[in-house]
């Protein structure tokens, strides 16, 4: 399971031309799900997303988490965060997990985040064509993986 996690003054996502869901201040979560990944995979990164001190406290340092600025989350599925390039020029999928695994972890993924934040999380829907829009703050930008606790 593979997160992008993007820290935002505001992020939304329109879909068919329509706004459907935006948050103000928070993270906006890319989320990626391979056909190995399991529910371990779902705890270890909604724990490591939920207490990331990535915001700024009174001194200007990076020492609070989401919870304690109140902010946001708005999280999104990405099939191609598992995308490989390695060969030829069109990116190839076959890493990346069907919907009928992939739908259940992306659920218990978004129940895990509002359990451990303590809100309730802003989504896109899950394979649709959506445009998202975000103003990063920082910038600041992290790459969580389970497979690759670094």
């Amino acid at each position: 399971m593979r997160v992008i996690l993007q820290r935002v003054k505001n992020a939304s996502v329109i879909i068919h031309n329509k706004l459907h869901s935006s948050i103000n201040e928070g993270l906006l979560v890319l989320l990626g799900i391979e056909e190995e990944d399991a529910e371990e995979d779902v705890f270890y990164l909604s724990s490591k997303l939920s207490s990331l001190r990535i915001f700024s406290d009174a001194d200007g340092k990076m020492n609070l988490d989401l919870k304690q600025i109140k902010g946001e989350l708005l999280i999104v599925s990405q099939f191609t965060l598992f995308a490989s390039t390695k060969k030829g020029n069109r990116p190839s999928f076959i890493k990346a997990a069907r919907p009928e695994k992939a739908i259940p972890l992306y659920e218990k993924f978004i129940a895990e985040c509002n359990h451990l934040c303590e809100i309730t999380s802003k989504t896109g829907v899950f394979g649709a064509d959506m445009q998202i829009s975000l103003v990063n703050d920082g910038p600041v930008t992290l790459i969580l993986d389970s497979k690759n606790r670094e």
